[in-house]
């Protein structure tokens, strides 16, 4: 791993206070706070652990992880995801075994930097404040909670143009969620190209043959769709007068209102007509792990201002959350076959947010150990029982659009790091 990702073939040839894996170590573990502080810490628990290493100073870790290439927390990802899908009797698939997977954006306010600036480019907030952002986007399976991969992007990027690079990422017959911002003739056929499915909600004026499907009062009809005639066919793998079949769904929404989706799944007699207003509802997972991301994982507050560091702190927290979702789907199994012996009014789950606190420091052990690995797991896995949440069923709060429009997030500067 070493040779593969660091940045300079003569990088980490001397041994100095801050090795290889050292570093990559230290930053997996939610550097939150002042680095100074992080620091103390990562030393005090490496000497509780009698695990020899020489102290090193903040402007030594710097120079350090300027040698590690971001893309090396996309590998270990890679190596997790790949080992959980294999043989793997617990992953989660449906309809033909197919992996049920969702795409979506968000964005992520980056310090002020002119390199950050140049690289994703500036806008208003709110209060018409300039702050730099970064458009972010995830290919995340529903049913397994692990994410497979992210990027980041300019804030002017088309969520089409994240969504084709993603897909070089996804498995033949993956059917993969959207929402009605990414619906577009040239994004489904590159899923038709790929042999994916997909699921897409449509705006009510995509097309004219949307338009007549929502006049038409039909549950479910199969429908020929084309490119918009008004653009250009230069470079494109389609003319101007290429057709993709689709199926048009209504689907009725407790409030009485229609939303109209789009799948690949032609067969109406296979895939009902009835799975597919569940099967969508199914996409609000990949919201809450953006809220995992932003309020629990605290992915805004990056702990350097180089571009560098923004990539290896977005790459780290998708894989310490997928270390983190894998203890706690076990545990859930676990909770789930002891609930059925008893008689309890709720089912019960992971608190999150305290799961993800309790990772801190273990999550060193689990790599640092030279003993059982299992040991920590089972101590990660005791610690997590004793703060269960129930699960009640049929919640439901009333969506308040523009709640936090008016909030704005406190300016933190570089001498102003979270000591606490």
């Amino acid at each position: 791993m070493k040779d593969n990702f660091k940045t300079n073939p003569e990088d980490f040839t001397r041994n100095r206070k801050q090795s290889f894996s050292g570093t990559i170590l230290f930053m997996l573990n939610f550097l939150t706070r002042s680095l100074s502080i992080e620091i103390v810490n990562f030393l005090s628990f490496l000497k509780r652990k009698d695990i020899a290493q020489e102290t090193f100073s903040k402007s030594a870790f710097v120079q350090a992880r300027k040698k590690i290439k971001p893309e090396v927390f996309k590998h270990l990802n890679q190596r997790i995801i790949e080992e959980f899908y294999k043989d793997n009797s617990g992953v989660l698939r449906q309809f033909d075994n197919l992996r049920i997977l969702a795409m979506d954006g968000s964005r992520l306010t980056l310090p002020f930097t002119k390199e950050l600036e140049e690289i994703y480019g500036q806008t208003k907030n709110q209060t018409n404040t300039y702050i730099v952002q970064t458009k972010a986007c995830v290919l995340y399976d529903l049913l397994n909670e692990i994410c497979i991969n992210g990027i980041l992007s300019s804030i002017d990027t088309d969520e089409r143009t994240q969504a084709k690079q993603l897909l070089e990422h996804c498995q033949a017959n993956d059917l993969i969620i959207y929402d009605r911002g990414y619906p577009s003739f040239e994004l489904i056929y590159e899923h038709y190209q790929k042999n994916l499915h997909f699921l897409m909600r449509m705006p009510l004026d995509f097309s004219q043959v949307v338009k007549d499907f929502v006049a038409s009062g039909k549950t479910s009809q199969i429908v020929e769709i084309k490119p918009g005639q008004k653009k250009s066919f230069e470079n494109k793998p389609y003319t101007k007068s290429s057709t993709l079949k689709i199926r048009l769904l209504r689907i009725t929404l407790n409030s009485g209102g229609i939303e109209v989706l789009a799948t690949s799944l032609l067969d109406s007699k296979h895939y009902g007509n009835e799975v597919f207003k569940e099967l969508y509802f199914k996409r609000w997972k990949i919201e809450t792990y953006y809220d995992e991301l932003k309020n629990k994982l605290k992915i805004e507050e990056f702990s350097g201002y180089s571009n560098q560091s923004i990539l290896q702190d977005f790459y780290s927290t998708l894989f310490v959350s997928n270390i983190q979702t894998l203890i706690e789907n076990e545990i859930n199994e676990e909770i789930e076959k002891e609930s059925e012996t008893k008689n309890i009014k709720y089912q019960y789950k992971i608190n999150t947010t305290l799961s993800y606190g309790f990772m801190k420091d273990r999550i060193l052990e689990l790599f640092f150990t030279k003993n059982d690995m299992n040991d920590i797991i089972n101590e990660l896995k005791e610690l997590f029982k004793k703060h269960l949440i129930p699960i009640r069923p049929d919640r439901k709060f009333e969506r308040k659009i523009g709640k936090y429009r008016t909030r704005t997030k406190p300016i933190v500067t570089k001498n102003q790091k979270n000591s606490l």
